[in-house]
């Protein structure tokens, strides 16, 4: 049996980690790096870090418009499956590597496996919510994270071959978060535990908007805490284009650092007062973590999070974020969420049983 797993951006790194330990027990796995994510700090790293193997294939496709970079991923992943001829190909969330990776298997009629399916934020404008939605609906075996999202998968008619397995970055959390204690400290940071709030901006609607960058590093100037920011590429040059790099620089609580690796982002999750963000995987492991959560977005595919009580959108142009983060009080970061931390070993199994009784795909 093969299986040939399509990944490039660093939360389906971290995603791949716990799955191809478990895969490769049983099967032989075929990695594809597409490189969505170029900067060492934000992918390479990953691979040293949590033990993956080299990949088979590194695609190098980096930046571009997303029509560009789908197609490229698209050309280059159908050269490697004619080449390979896998038995199945496996893809994790809502990328462009995802949707690629997809479509390609799709159109060579090669079993398509997805990771986190049936997640929905019912947002058309985010590219996320069109890569997953048409990804599940070319998928051939659909591993939903939640019941919810299960159900989201029943309402769209697709109820055959979904398992309710639980989350991988759940597995991968508990895994990794003790190797990042015993490698990093706060102390290389300058930090404190439980004395700065950390965030993470990043997506278009918040980057490409004069108006909600200004607004999230103006609030960000009056806190009294230190606001750690490991700062993405694409929002320094949008700081930079749009001159509120300035607000940054006159800021004294305001520091900003190059991207980090996962594991020291597990540390400084970990140890955070608060977390501001708009990413999806972060605001999961603020969860993992028991550290609330501030989102700022309109909705969120991870709805418990915010239904328990220990995640808060929040629209920084309707809402004073600085006085939101001083008055929110979490409730209970108990419940079983995401799984019991053995989704990985579910996601083998039943993917071993299916390629064994291929007339069932």
């Amino acid at each position: 049996m093969k299986v040939l797993t399509v990944a490039g951006t660093r939360p389906q790194l971290v995603k791949v980690a716990p799955v191809s330990r478990e895969l490769r027990k049983q099967m032989k796995e075929i990695l594809v790096n597409t490189g969505q994510h170029y900067d060492y700090n934000m992918a390479g790293v990953f691979f040293e870090e949590l033990h993956i193997p080299k990949p088979d294939y590194d695609l190098g496709i980096g930046s571009a418009s997303h029509g560009k970079q789908t197609g490229e991923m698209l050309k280059k992943i159908e050269e490697v499956l004619v080449e390979e001829k896998p038995d199945a190909v496996l893809v994790y969330g809502d990328t462009n590597s995802t949707l690629a990776g997809a479509l390609a298997a799709s159109k060579l009629h090669i079993p398509l496996i997805h990771v986190e399916a049936g997640l929905r934020s019912y947002n058309k404008k985010m590219p996320e919510e069109i890569n997953r939605v048409l990804t599940d609906h070319v998928s051939n075996v659909l591993f939903a994270p939640t019941e919810r999202a299960v159900e989201n998968l029943r309402k769209e008619g697709i109820g055959e071959n979904v398992f309710h397995v639980g989350d991988v970055m759940y597995d991968a959390f508990l895994y990794n978060s003790s190797l990042a204690e015993k490698k990093y400290s706060l102390e290389m940071f300058g930090l404190e535990s439980k004395k700065y709030l950390l965030a993470t901006i990043h997506r278009a609607e918040n980057t490409d908007s004069w108006e909600r960058l200004h607004a999230i590093f103006q609030s960000f100037s009056t806190l009294n805490d230190t606001v750690f920011l490991p700062l993405h590429p694409r929002t320094r040059r949008k700081l930079e284009e749009n001159g509120l790099i300035e607000i940054v620089h006159k800021a004294d609580n305001i520091k900003i650092v190059e991207p980090v690796s996962y594991l020291e982002m597990l540390l400084l999750e970990k140890h955070a007062k608060a977390i501001v963000t708009d990413s999806g995987g972060v605001q999961k492991e603020a969860y993992f973590a028991k550290v609330p959560c501030f989102t700022l977005r309109a909705e969120t595919e991870w709805v418990e999070t915010v239904e328990v009580g220990c995640n808060r959108l929040v629209n920084p142009l309707e809402e004073d974020l600085a006085k939101v983060i001083q008055q929110f009080e979490p409730t209970d970061f108990s419940a079983p969420l995401y799984g019991d931390g053995k989704a990985s070993e579910k996601i083998a199994n039943i993917i071993a049983d299916f390629l064994s009784n291929s007339s069932r795909l």
